[in-house]
C-alpha cells in the first residue's frame, strides 16, 4: 500500500470509480488534487453529488480542468502518484459522430498527460484500462496475455491509451502500469450503465430493457474491490504489467435480474431488444497476476453488492418511497 502521506493526484475525480478512490486516499491519510472537466456525459449534479464526501475533507483540491489543454504541470507538481481514470466511457454511444470525442477524452487527453509527466518524475502512474479492449475473447476466463481484438471503437480507444502509456514508459521511464477493469458497480454507477437502468425500471416499474437473449455474461466487480486493487496497483513491483481487475466469476445478465428481483421484491418484467453492436457476448477474468502481484482478492458478492447498490439507488432516487425497502 501507499506509505501515508503523499500527494497524488486523481484524473477523472468526479466520475463513479473515480470519486470512490479520493475517498479511500483521503481516509487513508493522503493529499489528493482530483481534476474533472465535468463532461457533459452525465449531468453536472451528479457528479457534483459524487464528490461532496472528498470536497469534505481538508486534503482534497479540485482542479476543473481538461487534460488536452489545461495546466497539468503546475497541477502535477510535487505528485507522487498519478490515477488516470478520466475517459468517456460506453460503449453504444462510441458509434458515428460522437467518436472524435472518445478520441479527445481518451487517446489525446491521454497523451497530454503523458507528455506533461516527462517533466513531472513521479513514483508510478496507474492508468484505468478496461475489460472491452479484450472484445470477444477466445478463452475464459481471460488472461492479460490474450490478444486484445476491440470490438467497439470505445474498446479501441482505451486500448490505444494503454499501447500510447507503454510507449511513453519504454521512451521517458514513465514508471507505469495498466489495470483493466471488468464492469465495475456500485453506489454512484454512471446512470447509462446496466444495474442503474434496471433499478431505475424497476423503481419507476417500467419494463426493464435486455439487449440479446439475457444469457451473455459480464464479470461485475464491486466498486470498493476496484478501489483497492488499484490503490495496491500503486506500490507493487507491477511497473510495466497489466493486470485484470474482476468480480471472481461470470454472470449471465438473466441471472442479475433474478438476484435483483429477489433483492427488490419487484417483479422484473423484461423486454428483449436486439443485441447491441459492440457487445462482447461473454467477458470473463482471469485474476490470477492481481492475486500474485498485488496480494488481492475479490471481496464483495454480486448479491451483496447488487444489495448495495440498491440501498443507494433507494436512498437517492425520488420515486423510492412507493417501492419495499425490506
Amino acid at each position: 500500500m501507499l506509505s501515508a502521506p503523499t500527494r497524488v493526484v486523481v484524473t477523472g475525480a468526479a466520475g463513479f470509480i473515480g470519486s470512490h478512490l479520493c475517498e479511500r486516499l483521503l481516509s487513508a491519510g493522503h493529499e489528493v488534487v482530483g481534476i474533472d472537466s465535468f463532461s457533459d456525459y452525465y449531468e453536472r449534479a451528479r457528479k457534483e453529488q459524487n464528490l461532496a464526501g472528498a470536497r469534505a475533507h481538508q486534503n482534497f483540491t479540485l482542479e476543473e480542468a481538461d487534460l488536452v489543454d489545461g495546466d497539468l504541470k503546475r497541477i502535477l507538481h510535487g505528485a507522487t502518484v498519478v490515477f488516470h481514470l478520466a475517459g468517456q466511457p460506453g460503449v453504444r454511444p462510441s458509434w458515428g459522430g460522437h467518436f472524435d470525442r472518445y478520441v479527445h477524452d481518451n487517446i489525446v487527453s491521454t497523451q497530454r498527460l503523458l507528455e506533461s509527466l516527462r517533466d513531472t518524475p513521479v513514483e508510478r502512474l496507474v492508468f484505468a484500462s478496461s475489460s472491452s479492449v479484450y472484445g470477444d475473447a477466445e478463452m475464459f476466463p481471460t488472461k492479460e496475455t490474450a490478444l486484445p481484438r476491440p470490438v467497439s471503437p470505445y474498446g479501441m480507444t482505451k486500448l490505444a491509451a494503454e499501447h500510447l502509456t507503454f510507449v511513453y514508459m519504454r521512451n521517458f521511464g514513465i514508471p507505469a502500469t495498466s489495470l483493466r477493469y471488468f464492469t465495475v458497480y456500485g453506489p454512484r454507477q454512471r446512470p447509462d450503465m446496466a444495474f442503474w437502468r434496471f433499478m431505475e425500471a424497476l423503481v419507476e416499474e417500467q419494463e426493464i430493457e435486455v439487449f440479446g437473449d439475457g444469457e451473455q455474461t459480464r464479470e461485475f466487480t464491486y466498486v470498493s474491490d476496484a478501489v483497492d486493487g488499484t490503490v495496491k496497483a500503486a506500490s507493487a513491483d507491477v511497473v510495466g504489467q497489466i493486470i485484470n481487475l474482476g468480480g471472481g466469476s461470470r454472470v449471465s445478465v438473466n441471472r442479475v435480474l433474478d438476484t435483483l428481483e429477489d433483492i427488490s421484491r419487484i417483479k422484473v418484467r423484461r423486454r428483449h431488444l436486439p443485441a447491441a453492436p459492440g457487445d462482447p457476448r461473454h467477458t470473463g477474468a482471469s485474476i490470477n497476476l492481481a492475486r500474485e502481484k498485488l496480494g488481492w482478492e475479490p471481496r464483495v458478492s454480486l448479491r451483496e453488492g447488487l444489495a448495495k447498490q440498491w440501498e443507494w439507488f433507494l436512498a437517492m432516487s425520488p420515486k423510492s418511497p412507493k417501492v419495499s425497502r425490506t
